[in-house]
């Protein structure tokens, strides 16, 4: 792994772990649809090779991962770098998110 390498979607660096959680992610993609908000535009799965989270990103970077049994956005507020399920997420992140979804319609 190279000191710049954070992130890939070589599933030759998918260990047996991150392959069956990304088998559950293609299973809830299909059995649940995308999420509501989350743009199905070049979609590819992706392994953080730090921290061993396996999500769905986009073309517009945007991210989807399991929570419990759910395939939910996880969002990012930039103003703050705070991170989360919508759920997780402070007052304050999920009024700038909910601005910021309201500004894109």
């Amino acid at each position: 792994m190279s000191n710049k390498e954070i992130i890939t979607k070589d599933f030759a660096k998918f260990g047996q772990r991150e392959r069956e959680l990304a088998e559950e992610l293609l299973k809830a993609w299909r059995e649940q649809g995308l999420p509501d908000d989350f743009e199905n535009e070049e979609v590819s799965i992706f392994l953080n090779l730090y921290s061993g989270y396996v999500f769905l990103s986009n073309a517009d970077y945007q991210v989807a991962m399991m929570n419990g049994d759910i395939l939910e956005t996880f969002y990012t507020d930039f103003e703050t770098g705070e991170e989360g399920f919508f759920d997780e997420l402070s007052e304050e992140a999920r009024s700038r998110l909910n601005n910021n979804i309201t500004d894109d319609k």
